[in-house]
């Protein structure tokens, strides 16, 4: 199969096409022949080594992936709602650059009516991710405020859908006008350009003095401080991401005083039961408001997965380039099948 490898660590031309074996589902697992995949920011991190491959993972980048299940574990399959030859898109340790992927058929969902297979790659990553963190671990509820940090990147753009879906309030912060204006296209609520404007002030203002109950943080570091003062009493913070420092310092009497919980996770080394869960809860409580259109792919550039351009040697490192310029607005997708 061609695939798409990172040759040393560095900057996105260090991914290069390559020929490997084809994989081969074991059992439990189904063999993928890959549409598209999306591109996360894991895999930016991985690339530049930081973010080390779980062990028995694949070690080609690629977190999600869509396309048709050509092979595997026929048992499991079927105990899934799942056969051969089904559209279905997955989360994965690793592999989905390349054109099949091997996944636990726990990680399979179909692909949503109505859903083009490059679509549908945009999902997993951002949805396990999103339910697991605002919905499981923040317990969101409908009628709360939810802040995102980050409203215009994969994860902002699924979690305004969802939370607005859910019936809850949105604020997100974003680092320009224009994002801010394209995250209140996508349903925001408020918007807050964090360049310019207080973001832990303007919360404060935004909900009458009261605070969000839930908080989507992707930065840690010295926001976890402001986070805390702009949190309602009983709210929950959520950390998935530490883009701004692993080191924070704040006011730990706030927390004990108005009940805060302070939480986080990872998703890629958690086993396959506990993101067999996720997966069962979005096809009974996200799949059906997908496929009534009430939540839609944000997709801000396809690329072919292996076409030079642009003086990079494949789609995958133009896509990767795209993603630290931070001018996307929504997903990135790789696309297997376009020349």
């Amino acid at each position: 199969m061609k695939a798409i490898e990172i040759s040393s660590y560095g900057a996105p031309e260090v991914l290069r096409a390559c020929v490997r074996p084809d994989p081969v589902a074991g059992v439990g697992e189904a063999l993928i022949r890959v549409a598209a995949s999306g591109v996360n920011r894991p895999d930016v991190l991985q690339r530049t080594g930081n973010y080390p491959v779980p062990p028995g993972a694949s070690d080609l980048p690629g977190l999600e992936c869509a396309g048709i299940v050509e092979a595997g574990d026929t048992e499991a399959l079927a105990a899934a709602g799942l056969k051969v030859g089904d559209a279905v898109c997955a989360l994965v340790a690793g592999g989905a650059y390349a054109e099949l992927c091997v996944a636990p058929v726990g990680q399979l969902l179909p692909v949503p009516k109505g859903w083009s297979l490059q679509d549908a790659a945009t999902l997993p990553e951002t949805f396990f991710t999103v339910w697991s963190n605002v919905f499981e671990r923040g317990r969101l509820q409908p009628g709360e405020t939810l802040l995102v940090q980050g409203g215009t990147s994969g994860i902002g753009v699924t979690a305004i859908q969802l939370a607005k879906a859910w019936g809850a309030t949105v604020i997100v912060t974003a680092g320009s006008d224009d994002k801010c204006r394209a995250c209140l296209d996508l349903g925001a609520d408020h918007a807050i350009n964090y360049k310019t404007e207080d973001f832990a002030e303007r919360v404060k203002a935004l909900t009458d003095g009261r605070g969000a109950d839930v908080i989507l943080d992707m930065v840690a570091g010295s926001y976890v401080a402001r986070e805390i003062a702009c949190l309602a009493d009983d709210g929950r913070l959520v950390i998935i991401a530490v883009q701004g420092g692993v080191k924070s310092e704040f006011n730990a009497g706030q927390v004990l005083r108005r009940r805060l919980t302070l939480t986080g996770s990872t998703l890629r080394p958690r086993p396959v039961a506990f993101k067999a869960a996720i997966a069962q809860a979005l096809r009974a409580q996200v799949w059906p408001m997908l496929e009534q259109g009430r939540v839609q792919a944000v997709v801000h550039s396809r690329f072919a997965a292996l076409a030079a351009g642009d003086g990079y040697d494949n789609g995958a490192a133009r896509a990767h380039a795209l993603m630290e310029s931070g001018s996307h607005v929504g997903k990135i997708v790789l696309d297997w099948t376009a020349a």
